[in-house]
């Protein structure tokens, strides 16, 4: 990737999780995301653990060694329910994590899994009052009779505790499975989505929310499409974009009316006849939906390719990625293994100018969209020494195959990145392959 001074090269940070090849579905990540400053790392996986890492601060006189991330806390923020009315299991998996700015010592995040959304408080403890009148210091409570003085309790220092509590839950508004929260940039409202509807919520009232998107049809029979991804603008809190199975993307405005069923913008590429396939409605739904942070572009991911989009232009995009063109001739297999319906992620850097997503075999992609470059990086065991530079991959399509490209024949589809994050502010990224979070920072000359 091109980076200030010519080509940026990537290296090996760190990799979290176990070694195993026998993955325990429960310990399969779910989603990734960094804090508004980059200081914390959150993890959901499909136990309903939330596991955040907190950055080192960086050694200031080795600054080849840039801060590493630790585990800070640890917690059970779902747990497998029933619902008796359907007689339908509801997994515990984390679907979403989404971060709120901070305001105070502590860090607050919304984490939610197929039907409920919890709002968990993250503090730390590093005293403890000491020296009660009416208590023993073990909690044992004193005869009253026997107290003859006061005293002013005292807070001693203790080692650091780093509580989750839950303070809010958000539950019973959703029939179908939610796909994505987004907190609105007025910081006192979030959105919430499922498949065929969209809701506005407070962060203080937890037993009413608004219905702001209903694409329900009155017969279900005649459903045609669903949500998959909802977005709140970053800039503008009355914006938000909801994107669809059939590869259209809707911008709605709060203002317009109540119900926003009717948009204010419809993106739509139309479709190029000479690819038109049977797998073609598939492959065009779109997985990820994500404002870039100035607000001006919103880039989606499809199954094959990424595409930005101007929001002041609604008929085409105007940069489109390949990401893995070479599949194309493979969507057959990918069908037949349910590969073809995997709902990969993508993310920006902090400034912008370059986007990032995933693929099989443990592969990732970078395209720069100043310099018109792109790069396919692998994440695995093998690159995995401090400071290792990645090797760039390539993927031979077909004929002959050059020395260190590898054949589409090989790849491993069962080794899926869906899941990447990238720091606010630094160029360090978070990558989740199966069981692993693996962390690259780019190289200081």
């Amino acid at each position: 990737m091109a980076g200030p001074g010519g080509d940026m090269q990537w290296c090996f940070s760190q990799v979290k999780g176990a070694i195993d090849d026998d993955v325990a579905e429960a310990d399969i990540i779910s989603t990734v995301e960094f804090n508004h400053t980059g200081e914390l790392l959150a993890t959901g996986d499909k136990g309903g653990r939330v596991v955040i890492f907190q950055q080192e601060i960086e050694n200031k006189n080795q600054p080849q060694f840039r801060s590493e991330y630790n585990v800070y806390s640890t917690f059970q923020s779902h747990e497998p329910e029933f619902d008796y009315l359907k007689s339908l299991e509801i997994e515990e998996k984390i679907n979403k994590i989404r971060w709120l700015p901070q305001k105070n010592a502590a860090q607050f995040l919304l984490s939610t899994n197929d039907k409920t959304i919890k709002l968990w408080k993250i503090s730390e403890r590093d005293k403890r009052p000491e020296g009660y009148n009416l208590k023993e210091d073990d909690g044992r409570y004193k005869d009253p009779n026997t107290i003859t003085s006061l005293r002013v309790p005292v807070l001693i220092p203790m080692d650091l505790m780093v509580e989750a509590s839950p303070r809010r839950v958000f539950a019973n508004a959703h029939t179908y499975h939610i796909n994505s929260v987004s907190v609105n940039s007025d910081n006192e409202t979030y959105l919430s989505a499922d498949d065929l509807r969209i809701n506005l919520w407070h962060l203080e009232i937890t037993d009413r929310s608004f219905n702001i998107v209903d694409i329900k049809p009155a017969n279900m029979e005649e459903l045609t499409e669903v949500i998959t991804a909802a977005e709140f603008h970053p800039h503008q809190c009355n914006t938000f974009v909801y994107s669809s199975s059939k590869g259209t993307i809707r911008l709605c405005d709060m203002r317009a009316s109540a119900l926003c069923d009717k948009h204010s913008k419809l993106f739509e590429e139309p479709e190029d006849p000479s690819n038109r396939s049977f797998f073609s409605e598939i492959i065009s739904s779109i997985s990820d939906v994500k404002f870039s942070h100035n607000g001006r572009y919103m880039m989606t991911r499809d199954y094959l390719s990424m595409k930005i989009w101007d929001l002041n232009m609604e008929n085409r995009p105007v940069e489109t990625y390949q990401v893995h063109e070479y599949l194309r001739s493979k969507l057959c297999s990918l069908y037949e293994n349910d590969c073809i319906f995997d709902k990969f992620e993508c993310c920006w850097n902090g400034n912008d100018s370059v986007v990032m997503t995933g693929s099989y075999n443990n592969f990732f992609r970078m395209f720069d969209r100043g310099h018109r470059r792109d790069v396919t990086l692998e994440a695995s065991r093998e690159n995995s020494k401090p400071l290792q530079v990645l090797k760039p991959r390539k993927v031979c399509a077909s004929g002959k195959r050059k020395k260190d490209e590898i054949s589409v024949d090989s790849l491993d589809f069962n080794k899926k990145i869906l899941h990447t994050a990238w720091h606010p502010e630094d160029n360090i990224i978070a990558v989740a392959t199966t069981n692993n979070l693996y962390i690259f920072q780019d190289k200081v000359n």
